[in-house]
């Protein structure tokens, strides 16, 4: 069975970004919100995330990892300057 959710105290400017998102999605406020909710819905939380990110295992090691962002990067600017 659907749910009514209601949001209270938002402020005008808020309103007026969200009243903008939705007409350029061809959409209402309640629709676009609607949308929104499903999607962080279905989204993890962030510990679910890291949890799950700390059980995967790579090939590559750390050292390895920082060794390529400092290739990507290039060299430390001179601190004496």
């Amino acid at each position: 069975m659907p749910k009514t959710v209601q949001i209270r105290d938002i402020d005008d400017n808020t309103y007026a970004a969200l009243q903008h998102h939705a007409a350029a999605a061809g959409t209402s406020v309640p629709e676009l919100l609607r949308r929104e909710a499903t999607r962080l819905a279905a989204r993890p939380t962030v510990e679910e995330w890291l949890a799950r990110t700390r059980r995967r295992t790579s090939a590559i090691s750390p050292a390895e990892t920082i060794a390529a962002l400092d290739e990507i990067r290039g060299p430390w600017p001179d601190g004496d300057n």
